[in-house]
């Protein structure tokens, strides 16, 4: 079966995005592309900050609620529904609780083609296009670069550190079935 949806994970500034656009270039079909910093975007302003929605501490550590959980469910399965009804579908995600994360994802999509792809990058590397980006909190790329792999099984992983992100998505694109 062809693939329909490329679920990249990995830690904030790993590259995710810039490998999503570049995919979307060199793949021979239309693409598209949804990323969980859209997603959390969407949530209206006081889940931003609430013990039910998602908080982001000083130190860089992500912590969700039960609201939040709900509405990403929703998201989730609204993705799947998009790659059911014919879509081609990239996501760009971040499985802040690894392997529980990946199964969230795996239910939504049963019975759809999905290439899941580790998008790997040192804590160090990160932490600098972190700071380089100056959008995101002091410490969560260091935090995420590893807690977003732990359990997670994957059919391909790219390492941004040392390969570019056109050169990532052109690896990925020689996997899709």
């Amino acid at each position: 079966m062809r693939t329909q949806v490329i679920v990249l994970n990995g830690g904030s500034s790993s590259g995710k995005s810039g490998i999503a656009r570049c995919l979307q270039a060199v793949l021979p079909e239309p693409w598209l592309s949804f990323g969980v910093d859209t997603f959390v975007d969407a949530l209206p302003a006081a889940m931003r900050a609430s013990d039910a929605g998602i908080e982001f501490a000083e130190n860089g550590a992500v912590t969700v609620g039960d609201d939040f959980r709900t509405l990403e469910a929703a998201w989730i399965e609204g993705v799947a529904a998009m790659a059911r009804a014919g879509a081609r579908v990239i996501v760009d995600e971040v499985f802040l609780g690894g392997a529980q994360s990946q199964r969230r994802w795996r239910r939504a999509l049963d019975g759809v083609p999905v290439l899941w792809v580790g998008v790997r990058c040192p804590a160090g590397v990160a932490a600098g296009r972190e700071t380089a980006r100056g959008d995101r909190i002091a410490g969560m790329a260091a935090i995420q670069a590893d807690l977003v792999h732990q359990g997670v099984r994957y059919d391909l992983e790219v390492d941004t550190a040392h390969h570019e992100a056109i050169a990532c998505a052109r690896t990925i694109a020689a996997h899709i079935g």
